[in-house]
């Protein structure tokens, strides 16, 4: 076995020696890369950033990393590919500082050497993986769909739950308690509908239709104690655009926010929530789940005015000891002030910030073009546009990682088509650093292959345990607990 390994690594050692970078034409360009990781903050635990080369045509590609501390990786190869353990281990010793590329290309026998350039690494971890779902961006029906966990430190990727389980059914609207995945709720339309919730082991298909309600519940968000868990329950409709650069529009005909104690099985309502004048939708607790974030959009004729509605952000105290709601509303981003649209408010979870996408109307921003991520500053209530991540196409859904440090967001930015997850770290003084794309073990194969689009990340500390096959059945039967108004 030994001398078997021994001739497995001459040979390797064998075939990296046998394009030996000589003499090179060096260059102050930067190489050509695709994901473009040039300059990137990634955390420690990352898996390898593999990469291709997109210039010219070329026959191999060589590459030195060098941590700035200490290690390198030295590769050889037709593309750049970094073995698991190596790429772990440098990176740990080189936890906090840098580490510095240098891509040489041979074509035709002759070499180029490109500007170096460096990643940084932080200090700062990140979570186990991200939990996504993944659809081909059909409009009327939908093909296979599914929700998948991904390993951030590897390239391992693990079906949770595919509607191939059940013919004709969706899943959606998945979220975990401030990324702990002891705390799930997943939503599942069709013929077999029903609201999956889990809690610390124990799961429950739930009806959250009710006759005082207007429709199952959706967009769910945690409250941090884990006693209470808010919802949307929206009438939606969509339609397709004739003559603009958007492909379709989602719009709410009716909306209003909700919250579900799970331990009762009862919903919680107040009428400041509830107003037939305005539709209210994504709602998320603050950090201390003292209050309420939300949007709402004074309502209009639907779906003549629909590039009309304009949600502003809101806020409602809440109080967690008994369940209750306070008499109050108040605006922190007033729509009509603005001319713009809030969606997706998400507040971290040291209490800092709320990110929140901002479109020219309406509150479904994943399909439109000029929608972006912006911060608002709840210390001093600053807001800005985050320009270090947005791009000249689609920045829509995001979540936090659970120290607040990094923020995962789904983006149309590499084709305009498919949405891709990126990652980017938040450092302590509110800068951003420049996003990468989620890894891939051969990232340009991969992608240009993938038909599916990425979109609600969020991310989970440790891997979700799920018994598949009793969920399948559950889900198949009528067996479903009715939830009920708290009177």
């Amino acid at each position: 076995m030994k001398k078997y390994l021994i001739y497995i690594l001459s040979g390797w050692l064998l075939m990296a020696c046998s394009h030996p970078v000589n003499n090179p034409e060096k260059t102050g360009e930067w190489p050509k890369i695709y994901p473009d990781y040039i300059g990137v903050t990634i955390p420690a635990t990352i898996a390898p950033m593999n990469f291709n080369y997109i210039g010219e045509k070329y026959d191999r590609i060589d590459v030195t990393v060098k941590g700035s501390k200490s290690g390198e990786i030295h590769v050889n190869a037709p593309t750049a590919s970094f073995p698991e353990d190596e790429w772990h281990k440098l990176l740990e010793s080189n936890k906090g500082d840098s580490l510095l590329f240098t891509v040489c290309i041979k074509n035709e026998n002759k070499w180029k050497q490109y500007r170096p350039f460096s990643m940084y690494i932080s200090d700062v971890p990140i979570d186990y993986g991200v939990v996504y779902r993944k659809v081909i961006p059909g409009y009327e029906v939908y093909s296979k769909m599914g929700i998948y966990e991904r390993n951030l430190s590897s390239f391992k990727e693990r079906a949770l739950l595919e509607n191939t389980m059940v013919p004709g059914m969706c899943l959606n609207c998945h979220a975990f308690n401030r990324t702990n995945p002891s705390y799930l709720s997943l939503h599942i339309r069709g013929q077999h509908g029903a609201t999956l919730m889990q809690i610390e082991g124990n799961h429950e298909l739930l009806n959250t239709k009710t006759d005082s309600t207007l429709s199952a519940c959706v967009y769910p968000y945690w409250h941090p104690e884990g006693k209470y868990i808010a919802y949307s329950v929206n009438q939606t409709t969509q339609s397709f655009h004739v003559a603009k650069a958007e492909r379709i529009e989602v719009m709410d005909m009716a909306s209003d926010i909700l919250i579900y104690q799970p331990k009762t099985h009862e919903l919680l309502l107040s009428p400041l929530l509830q107003k037939k004048e305005a539709f209210e939708t994504f709602p998320a607790f603050s950090a201390d789940g003292k209050k309420m974030y939300f949007c709402s959009a004074m309502g209009k004729p639907m779906p003549e005015k629909y590039d009309e509605i304009r949600y502003s952000l809101c806020c409602i105290n809440f109080n967690p000891d008994n369940g209750t709601f306070s008499e109050r509303v108040d605006t922190l981003i007033n729509a009509k002030k603005l001319k713009k649209s809030v969606s997706f408010p998400r507040p971290s979870y040291d209490g800092k910030y709320i990110m929140f996408t901002l479109s020219d109307y309406g509150n479904f921003s994943i399909w439109h073009k000029e929608a972006d991520l912006w911060l608002l500053n709840l210390q001093d209530g600053s807001m800005r546009a985050i320009e270090e991540v947005n791009s000249n196409n689609t920045e829509s859904y995001h979540s936090w990682s659970s120290n607040s440090r990094w923020f995962v967001f789904s983006s149309r930015r590499d084709d305009g088509l498919y949405t891709r997850l990126y990652i980017a770290h938040i450092e302590m003084n509110g800068r951003v650093c420049k996003p990468f794309m989620l890894p891939q073990e051969k990232p340009q194969e991969y992608y240009d292959q993938l038909i599916y689009s990425y979109n609600v990340p969020e991310f989970t500390n440790e891997p979700i345990q799920l018994e598949h096959r009793k969920i399948e059945n559950e889900i198949i039967s009528s067996k479903r607990v009715e939830v009920k108004i708290h009177k």
